[in-house]
């Protein structure tokens, strides 16, 4: 099976070593996937100067995301093994733009990947 994300299709941001581009399947407006170049399962497979790459991206994409469609907040998630989420094996970070009122309550944030843990005192 081929991999969705090694031919860079769609890129919109990118550096040498990663590229960004939007969700197939967005959470919200502007919902960015951070992808490195190279194929690699997960964010651990990953060497230092990669995940440099992938952070520096991130930083990029808040900057041109903020501008495009104004977000409250974000989330930022990788999703490592099946019983993490992933379904694509070639590590993607997600930048998730959040906007006020966008769920009831967001308190908890990336907590909510477990619902009846999202809430704490």
């Amino acid at each position: 099976m081929s991999c969705p994300f090694c031919d860079a299709e769609g890129e919109v941001l990118g550096n040498e070593l990663a590229y960004a581009k939007f969700d197939a399947f967005p959470v919200s407006p502007g919902h960015l996937l951070i992808i490195p170049r190279r194929h690699a399962e997960t964010w651990f497979d990953l060497c230092a100067e990669e995940q440099a790459a992938v952070f520096s991206l991130i930083s990029e994409a808040k900057q041109m995301l903020d501008v495009r469609f104004s977000p409250d907040g974000y989330n930022i998630g990788v999703n490592c093994g099946e019983a993490a989420g992933q379904t694509i094996f070639h590590v993607h970070v997600h930048l998730i733009p959040r906007y006020a009122g966008d769920v009831e309550n967001p308190r908890g944030g990336v907590r909510g990947v477990i619902p009846r843990m999202q809430s704490y005192p």
